[in-house]
């Protein structure tokens, strides 16, 4: 299969956790296929519109923002290259996790961030930088349509992605843009489904990740942090 983009996701381990992410989604990143959606109750609309946005991204964090590679770089090289980080990194654990509601999506939160998860982020988006080719004009425009600030225009073109560095927030997108309203019923519908997932929470590994022409994601590989 040919890649149109790559990126660096915490991806669950196999489990009740990625369960829970690939059926809500309705797409299984770690095994590149299409899941049914659960029966909730209480959903104030269907859950395939509610997950349309996050729907082809899969269930992860993003680490290092999705990026073409850059001229003289190859996919090869890459996976190289995230093993060796993996192999100079250290698990992270922290407190669990917590259904949030950020601006106007619901994600997954991770409960009193540790310094240790910015600063392996941070370290993740440095060393592979030299794999991303530059963002275009027009993906420069894209992001800039999400009223950025001075601070993450600079991080934008520093590093493709506005929300990294100490702009970073770990966090596991659930849903598309919701009003007010509705958000606050997808929370209360998702509550119960997740109350038995609110347990500690390590971030254990890191994932390459790759854009197919559909624009879906798929797991191509996945390094276990050794440091």
């Amino acid at each position: 299969m040919s890649w149109n983009r790559f990126g660096v996701y915490y991806i669950p381990q196999p489990g009740a956790l990625a369960e829970f992410g690939a059926a809500w989604l309705g797409w299984d990143i770690a095994n590149g296929k299409t899941v049914a959606h659960p029966s909730l109750f209480n959903l104030p609309l269907p859950i395939a519109e509610i997950t349309a946005t996050p729907h082809k991204y899969g269930f992860h964090a993003t680490i290092k923002s999705p990026f073409r590679l850059a001229d003289g770089q190859s996919l090869t090289g890459l996976q190289e290259a995230l093993e060796t980080l993996c192999q100079h990194l250290s698990p992270v654990p922290t407190e669990g996790l917590n259904l949030t509601q950020l601006g106007r999506f619901l994600a997954l939160t991770v409960q009193n961030p540790p310094p240790t998860l910015l600063a392996l982020a941070g370290t993740a988006v440095k060393d592979l930088d030299p794999f991303r080719a530059p963002a275009t004009a027009g993906e420069l425009a894209r992001r800039r349509q999400s009223n950025l600030s001075a601070r993450q225009d600079a991080l934008l073109l520093d590093w493709g992605y506005p929300y990294v560095l100490d702009e970073f927030r770990f966090h596991i997108t659930l849903t598309g843009k919701l009003s007010t309203d509705t958000a606050s019923a997808v929370q209360s519908a998702l509550q119960p489904a997740l109350s038995a997932l609110k347990k500690p929470f390590c971030l254990e590994a890191l994932s390459l990740v790759g854009e197919d022409d559909n624009g879906r994601f798929h797991e191509i590989s996945r390094f276990g942090l050794s440091g």
